[in-house]
């Protein structure tokens, strides 16, 4: 089969507006809780951001923590993506689990986390993810494979018999969410699609066309 007659139809779940919780953020915590029951790459968000001259790029990344400050995540601090962060703080996410149909859009502006919190993150990673962070400079040109093989055994052999310290180029960042979308797929094309906006100090969602 080709993908352009690929066809598949949406009938596990419907997303009415009684499923709907006040907090966009809270519902977005129970969609996640009941889609990592079923697989590990739950987590996997795809994130968009916006350079300097207004070109967008996309990547995945894993969502770390979600709180009432938003959507958290972390990475290097010279990478591409913290680099169009610096130039354009506003970016959006979005999740998808074809597995249950549905999908979550999420935009906002990203600050930093605070050191503390990074610091408390980086400690709880494996050790080999630790120094994987340092012996990544990323984003930038290798010469070959072999050029990163050499620099993680090089930082494992610094930091050997010793707590690795968290970079001071490596960190997080919190998305401060201005918009969510909940999308529910359904049969024949008639989508189910929530959006939830600030109004008043509050959230106020509204249905929308597929």
């Amino acid at each position: 089969m080709s993908y352009e007659a690929a066809r598949k139809d949406y009938v596990k779940h419907v997303l009415e507006e009684s499923d709907c919780l006040e907090s966009p953020i809270e519902m977005l915590e129970s969609w996640l809780h009941e889609a990592v029951q079923e697989t590990e790459d739950a987590n996997a968000m795809t994130l968009t951001t916006v350079d300097a001259m207004g070109r967008p790029s996309s990547r995945m990344v894993l969502i770390r923590k979600l709180d009432q400050r938003g959507v958290v995540f972390y990475s290097n601090y010279t990478s591409k993506k913290s680099l169009d962060i610096n130039e354009n703080p506003n970016v959006a996410v979005n999740f998808f689990w074809p597995w249950l149909e549905r999908q979550v859009r999420v935009e906002g502006t990203v600050v930093r986390l605070p050191e503390a919190e990074s610091d408390a993150y980086f400690k709880s990673r494996p050790r080999e993810s630790q120094i994987g962070a340092w012996a990544s400079t990323q984003s930038e040109e290798m010469t070959s494979r072999d050029q990163l093989e050499k620099r993680a055994e090089e930082f494992a052999l610094r930091f050997e018999g010793q707590e690795v310290p968290r970079p001071e180029f490596w960190g997080g960042f919190i998305i401060q969410p201005n918009m969510f979308e909940f999308w529910q797929g359904r049969a024949s094309r008639l989508h189910d699609r929530i959006k939830y906006e600030p109004f008043e100090n509050r959230w106020k969602f509204k249905r929308l066309f597929p």
